[in-house]
């Protein structure tokens, strides 16, 4: 609990400045596409993670090693310069929980949420748009960005959490209100 709290303290001043300076230069859209893919990438890669928390890596590898990552035009000066910031702060450690804090900055910008979708199986385009659908009907929002995890455990169906919000639609979830109105009835 401890470290989330610091972490948040220490994401959200930094996530501020960079909504502001990409709201101030109207690069807001550009920007969270730049910080969308970093979180990709650091969600594919266990090295990338590893050698922006870890100590052993000097500032100078880390530069460089991003430097590669935003090579030609992949990422905005201003993301760039934002992300040698962080280094030269010692902060880059805490890229991801930036990251997201800036992406929940441009929802709250723009009236959308965010639904933490989990199902037992890949979504198709069609399923993706209907789960939106159903989230837009709920909470009214303006646009709705899925964060998709499989997890084969659920057997099917899927389980939607937006804000405290959770709809359990998965099977395991069916079969435990099942049980609960069964052990109710008797």
């Amino acid at each position: 609990m401890r470290s989330t709290l610091l972490s948040t303290e220490i994401a959200e001043p930094y996530a501020q400045a960079l909504m502001s300076l990409a709201k101030d230069s109207d690069l807001v859209d550009r920007i969270n596409d730049d910080i969308s893919s970093l979180l990709n990438l650091l969600k594919e890669s266990d090295e990338l993670r590893l050698c922006m928390t870890s100590p052993m890596f000097k500032p100078e590898q880390k530069k460089g090693i991003l430097n590669q990552l935003a090579g030609g035009d992949q990422l905005h000066p201003y993301t760039q310069n934002f992300l040698m910031l962080l280094i030269d702060r010692g902060r880059i450690v805490f890229l991801e929980p930036i990251c997201k804090q800036f992406q929940a900055l441009v929802r709250q910008l723009k009236q959308a949420v965010l639904a933490e979708v989990t199902s037992a199986v890949d979504l198709s385009e069609e399923q993706q748009e209907s789960i939106r659908q159903k989230v837009t009907a709920l909470t009214q929002a303006q646009q709705v960005d899925l964060d998709i995890k499989v997890d084969p455990n659920l057997i099917g169906g899927v389980i939607i959490k937006v804000g405290s919000q959770i709809l359990d639609l998965s099977l395991r979830g069916q079969l435990r209100q099942l049980g609960m109105r069964l052990t109710g009835a008797s």
